[in-house]
């Protein structure tokens, strides 16, 4: 029993230790002094599900792009609620405004990624973007299972990883960047999983007063 729990003590620390990366731009102070308005564009989601055969193209697709959506509608939550609370020097551009702009310049999660940084602050009128990729194991944006103890001993309790960007508009410069590998901890749903994930940044949200 000893032997078992030293086990899973000793996994638990391993995983941990590599579960997040933080970047911060040393010149991040310099780039965004001026910064005044911030875009989030829908994040690109790659999907890697089990029993997949009867689900097309097409389809993966959409469920790709739900997910997408899904983490750019709740990171837009999390600033707006700490917005309230703490207080941000920058505000958050609307991400229905945001998306209507896009669409109408004919920009879709097919060929945002073809897009420059600074094209992309230009068309929506901002001073920085926060964006990301993620892996996906299970679809978040409808909830996940507690995983049983055997899918916690194998790993095959994560959801996949995800790295959230920030870039500045003039340059294109990557300012600020989170990645963290999503567990059974960080939620069941994208709201838990995205308001987990930006409390326990090793530093906070640069832009926080």
């Amino acid at each position: 029993m000893k032997r078992i729990f030293f086990i899973l003590a000793f996994l638990g620390f391993t995983t941990g230790f590599a579960q997040k990366t933080i970047y911060e731009s040393k010149r991040f102070d310099q780039l965004s002094k001026d910064h005044k308005t911030l875009a989030i564009v829908p994040f690109l989601a790659t999907l890697h599900l089990e029993h997949t055969d009867n689900i097309s193209r097409e389809q993966m697709n959409e469920l790709q792009a739900t997910e997408g959506y899904a983490v750019q509608e709740a990171l837009e939550s999390y600033f707006s609620q700490k917005k309230n609370r703490k207080g941000f020097r920058v505000g958050f551009q609307n991400i229905k405004n945001t998306n209507a702009i896009l669409s109408k310049n004919g920009i879709t999660l097919d060929n945002i990624d073809i897009h420059t940084t600074e094209d992309l602050c230009k068309i929506l009128g901002v001073d920085g973007i926060i964006s990301g990729n993620m892996t996906l194991s299970k679809l978040i944006s409808k909830g996940v299972e507690n995983p049983g103890f055997f899918d916690i001993v194998s790993g095959k309790s994560d959801y996949g990883r995800i790295a959230i960007k920030l870039s500045d508009g003039d340059t294109g410069k990557l300012l600020w960047k989170f990645e963290k590998t999503m567990t059974r901890k960080s939620g069941k749903n994208t709201r838990d999983i995205i308001e987990s994930i930006m409390k326990k940044a090793s530093r906070k949200f640069p832009y926080e007063k």
